[in-house]
């Protein structure tokens, strides 16, 4: 075909569509569209690829090493930080503290109490230390009819060495004490003539020089020891030595504690109560081993172990040699962390009594006693302790305990057909018994620091007791209350209180029948001292670092109660005093 047809062609095609559309879009219409159900779209589903494609190429690509290079340069900057400055804080005075004091004060009843503490540090590890007290009274107790005075001053001094591995220290005392047997009972024997011819005044003396060492490193961990020498003004003596070491040694993990105990007294006393120049002699040697191994494992905590003692008892040339073995078992476990901790233990010991140790609990005993150790056989205890709040503590313990040959006071009873005419011999000192004595004993405390300036505290003890041949436990009380306060108001004024209850007691005393009857006639009888309740309390002020000033109050409950048969204390006893702080 031609070019020229083609062309011609291609134009009668193009006239013809032209024309067909220019018709159609004249004759376009309205139309109805009736919709019979709601268009509901769907999605196709998607088919996956099952297959994982294979890479085939034969080379993988290399990754092109890149190295940097920084070029630094300075920069020109005139941008200046402000420095942090911290925020003003008052930090508060620190009270300078001084290494020696002095106390003086007087009181009622021509009381004077006195006190000087020194120390000094002569080296970075050596130092030396000494403390003078002394406190007396005039006495002047209503209604008695002997001088009840009493004084007592100690002298006390320490030399010591603090260094890394090892710690010593040797000390020595002197103490003199002056009593007087003023509990005379109202008998109609003792007239103002007869009265006036007792002197009641005692004596004792006391010498003692001991030590301690300390070391921390090897199984030696420390000892101490001490040798005291104890008289009085009716020439009684008493020498007692004691050295106590301490080991320690560690065996697959588990601590293995020893205590070793060398205890000895002996003495004499110059008459019986019965009659003078009737001097006897007694000595006693305990020997002891308590070893135990320590096992400790998350909460719990227990040591296990035991004792074994030889004592060998000589009295008025009769000898006695025992062996005594006692339980050392203690346990602990955190019930709760450190705020509830259950512990429970069996523990016994042999417990070595002196003359010293018993005038110490009561000075007016006679110079007439008979001492023996005392066997603990058993104590079994359980309790629970812990804390009620952060600032607030508690313990709370029962016990049962098996003693052998217990130390109970008893009054000495008057003996009219006596020789011994001394002046402890009139029914006014006390002797010592000794029993077999089981005790049940129930004990709480509570402890409470409300703030770093006030702390309060309560205790209270109540115990029963079952003796084997005396017909009570002499003078034990089966109820002890205490509480305490102390409070620091300001900078200047504090102040605090004890406050403390003792249960009845029984005791065994001397009665007279008819006084019409001579020579009087006299039966013994149990008698029961009532309980008492004393109240103590002192205010003090600073005036600056180095002086302060002090009140103290004594028995503000006026109860002129017996402390021992026939044997009243002093009514409200006021202190006041002074005391000062220095350097030297």
């Amino acid at each position: 075909m031609k070019k020229s047809n083609i062309i011609t062609l291609v134009f009668i095609v193009f006239g013809l569509q032209f024309s067909l559309s220019q018709v159609k879009e004249g004759t376009i219409g309205s139309e109805v569209v009736n919709i019979v159900k709601p268009y509901t779209p769907t999605i196709s589903d998607a088919f996956k690829v099952k297959e994982t494609p294979v890479l085939q190429d034969e080379e993988k690509e290399k990754k092109e090493v890149i190295q940097y290079r920084i070029f630094s340069f300075p920069v020109a900057s005139t941008f200046m930080p402000s420095k942090g400055k911290a925020a003003a804080v008052d930090p508060p005075k620190k009270e300078k503290l001084f290494d020696n004091y002095a106390t003086l004060g007087f009181g009622n009843y021509g009381t004077a109490n006195a006190e000087l503490f020194l120390t000094k540090s002569i080296s970075n590890s050596s130092y030396w230390g000494a403390m003078l007290r002394h406190l007396s009274s005039q006495g002047g107790i209503k209604d008695l009819v002997l001088d009840d005075k009493y004084a007592n001053t100690s002298l006390d001094a320490t030399y010591g060495v603090r260094e890394r591995n090892l710690s010593w220290n040797l000390d020595l005392g002197l103490k003199n004490q002056m009593y007087n047997w003023y509990g005379l009972p109202n008998y109609s024997l003792f007239n103002d003539t007869f009265i006036q011819d007792i002197d009641s005044k005692q004596t004792y003396n006391t010498v003692a020089l001991g030590g301690k060492l300390i070391l921390n490193n090897g199984f030696f961990k420390e000892a101490s020891t001490q040798f005291k020498h104890f008289s009085d003004a009716f020439g009684s003596s008493e020498n007692r030595f004691y050295i106590k070491p301490n080991f320690e040694v560690t065996l697959k993990n588990r601590k293995i504690n020893t205590d070793f105990v060398f205890d000895y007294v002996g003495g004499n006393f110059e008459r019986s109560l019965a009659q003078l120049n009737s001097k006897y002699d007694y000595s006693i040697l305990n020997i002891g081993l308590k070893p135990s191994i320590l096992y400790q494992k998350e909460d719990l905590s227990m040591q296990i172990g035991m004792g074994v003692f030889y004592s060998n008892h000589t009295l008025v040339q009769q000898n006695e040699n025992n062996i005594f073995i006692y339980p050392n078992i203690k346990a602990s476990y955190k019930l709760v962390g450190d705020i509830l901790v259950a512990y429970a233990g069996a523990e016994g010991n042999l417990q070595q009594n002196s003359y010293a140790d018993f005038v110490e609990e009561n000075p007016f005993v006679s110079p007439t006693l008979l001492i023996a150790p005392t066997n603990t056989k058993y104590d079994i205890y359980a309790g629970l302790k812990g804390k009620l709040a952060n600032a607030v503590a508690f313990n709370a313990r029962v016990s049962y305990l098996n003693q052998d040959d217990k130390a109970l006071f008893l009054n000495n009873r008057f003996l009219v057909t006596s020789t011994n005419t001394e002046s402890y011999a009139y029914g006014n000192s006390f002797r010592v018994v000794y029993d077999n004595v089981k005790t049940m004993r129930l004990f709480g405390e509570l402890k409470a620091e409300f703030s770093k300036n006030i702390s309060f505290g309560i205790d209270g003890t109540f115990s029963t007791f079952s003796t084997a041949t005396q017909t009570q436990a002499w003078n034990l009380p089966q109820l002890k209350l205490g509480s305490s306060l102390t409070i620091d108001f300001n900078e200047n004024w504090y102040a605090g209180a004890h406050v403390f209850y003792v249960g009845q007691r029984k005791d065994l005393i001397s009665v007279q029948g008819d006084a019409a009857v001579f020579p009087p006639i006299f039966s013994d009888q149990t008698i029961t001292l009532s309980g008492y309740f004393d109240i103590n309390a002192h205010v003090g002020y600073k005036y600056n670092s180095r002086l302060s000033a002090y009140l103290k109050g004594n028995n503000l409950a006026n109860q002129q109660y017996d402390r021992w048969a026939n044997f009243p204390v002093q009514g409200i006893q006021v202190l006041l005093g002074v005391n000062y702080k220095f350097d030297f």
